[in-house]
């Protein structure tokens, strides 16, 4: 532990929402005064359990943290803490708790719905710095790692063993094992190898008290309630994580790559319908339209069809023969659906081109467009050509561009809305088009969210998808763990008084318009 006399703080300003580009509404902010005074006991406090190059409260020195990948959204936190230790992250658990200071946890920052977003009152709790790899066990196939740990780091420490970590968001070169538990991330290549959830064994971390504690286990089962499934992807609200123990999967013999264009972005849409009637599990099935591959074919020149309405990425990994007959199938089933050319890759260099193009999909946008919006919504995979029809639709009503990307094979849409935040207008127009791409969600029998949470992005989306007895149900299971709602306050779930006013109708909150009417009656119920 480090000792400190509280430091002679700079006059303080308050870190409100008119230091934010735009932010949800919600309580409003304490005063100057308060914040300052506040400010200096919680320095005091974290500075008594971390050293003086772990502690940042300087305007200039919390900037970096305003925001996470969701920029639309920023707010300085009161001050962030960079702890190296576990013992220290229970520490500083522990000293807000006895301010009643609120708590916000932050691994890479790659996050996309803003749930690391700063609470102006609070102490943002930065764990990059628990990054170590602490052992691999390449009999049981697991590795035990720090949340600071990049995603891809460990399957680069478990490649000496013939082994790999399957989840593999598009930004796994920089997001972390603990951010991906607190959002459940995905992947290319979830659709056969699962979610987070389906590949971590057990976690180790602090309640918001500081007190440690473990769920799960390394065994097949562990005892009593299944804690560990609902702690992964609660985004930060039920406690704070700083152990991961993952499982490592045999890394394939073979895996080949199928580039499939279409000149229709409904029957592509069909084809991956068809593709898992026919009882096909493929290791990746990706669909882009053209607008976003021809935004990521100018950025890495992955050699997509730019002719193309839609393109579809199909792998197929296992031994050389379970390949073999799984590409003569999946060929057979695309030709089929109407894809006008197949194109097989014919060695690593060119799956891996294949693959670059859309896991460059969102720094490819960014070259096009001064911001995006990116949505996730899961919805039935019959329902893909429908919903990409009203997102059409919804593009000429909100004079807004829209680039489409998404986890096809699990019906997980990532529809990239183009604006500029500069201008207000196209911000909340932005906002209002994300939401009736959700709310059609919604209509379709799917979810808001499929691998990005919720995080302050989409509040207003979960008092149409959950009734209130829902939501109290929610907050009441996050009041077991944080009676006092400390941990990443005001994200995820909604204040019931809030979606009582949002709630009639449902569509009508979500701001309907003309061409979400239109949409909205066309699609099919299921």
């Amino acid at each position: 532990m480090h000792a400190a006399t509280a430091p002679t703080l700079p006059p303080a300003t308050s870190p409100s929402r008119d230091d934010a580009t735009h932010l949800p509404a919600g309580p409003e902010p304490l005063t100057p005064a308060a914040v300052a005074a506040r400010q200096q006991a919680v320095v005091a406090a974290l500075l008594r359990v971390l050293p003086a190059q772990a502690v940042l409260w300087h305007t200039e020195a919390v900037a970096p943290f305003e925001c996470d990948g969701l920029s639309a959204y920023r707010q300085r936190p009161l001050a962030v803490a960079l702890p190296e230790t576990h013992a220290q992250v229970g520490q500083v658990l522990a000293a807000c708790h006895a301010l009643g200071v609120p708590v916000v946890a932050r691994g890479g920052g790659t996050g996309l719905s803003g749930g690391a977003l700063p609470d102006a009152a609070g102490v943002t709790l930065s764990l990059a710095r628990l990054n170590r790899i602490q052992h691999i066990d390449p009999l049981a196939r697991t590795a035990v790692v720090d949340c600071g740990v990049r995603n891809l780091a460990i399957s680069e420490a478990a490649a000496v063993h013939g082994l790999y970590y399957a989840p593999d968001p598009s930004s796994q070169i920089a997001c972390t094992i603990g951010g991906n538990v607190a959002e459940n991330a995905g992947g290319v290549h979830c659709l056969k190898y699962g979610l987070t959830v389906h590949n971590v064994l057990r976690v180790r971390g602090f309640t918001v008290e500081g007190d440690a504690f473990a769920l799960g286990s390394e065994a097949l089962d562990a005892a009593g309630l299944d804690l560990l499934s609902a702690f992964i992807g609660s985004e930060g609200l039920l406690g704070v994580v700083t152990e991961v123990t993952v499982r490592l999967l045999p890394k394939p013999q073979v895996a080949r790559c199928l580039l499939a264009s279409f000149d229709d972005v409904g029957l592509a849409g069909d084809a991956v319908a068809a593709i898992i009637a026919a009882g096909l599990i493929p290791a990746g099935l990706e669909m882009m339209d053209q607008p976003m591959t021809r935004a990521v074919e100018d950025f890495v020149h992955a050699g997509y069809d730019l002719s193309a309405a839609a393109i579809l990425l199909v792998e197929s990994d296992g031994t050389p023969e379970e390949v073999e007959e799984e590409i003569e199938r999946l060929t057979a089933v695309l030709q089929a659906a109407g894809a006008t050319r197949i194109e097989l890759s014919q060695d690593e260099a060119q799956r891996l081109r294949f693959w670059s193009g859309r896991k460059n999909a969102f720094p490819a946008t960014g070259r096009i467009s001064p911001d995006y919006l990116c949505m996730d919504a899961s919805i039935p995979r019959k329902a893909l050509a429908t919903m990409l029809a009203a997102i059409a639709r919804m593009e000429g009503e909100f004079g807004l561009r829209c680039c489409n990307v998404f986890h096809a094979g699990d019906g997980n849409m990532h529809p990239l809305i183009l604006f500029d935040a500069n201008d207000p207008d196209e911000l909340h127009r932005a906002e209002a088009f994300g939401n009736a791409i959700l709310t059609a969600a919604v209509g379709l029998g799917g979810s808001i969210t499929g691998e990005h949470g919720v995080g302050v992005e989409k509040l207003d989306a979960m008092c149409v998808q959950f009734t209130d007895t829902e939501r109290a149900q929610m907050l009441a299971f996050k009041a077991a763990f944080d009676p006092e709602g400390r941990l990443n306050p005001g994200k995820a779930i909604p204040m019931l008084a809030r979606c009582g006013e949002l709630r009639t109708p449902p569509a009508q909150a979500m701001g309907q318009t003309p061409a979400l009417r239109e949409a909205l009656a066309t699609l099919p119920r299921f």
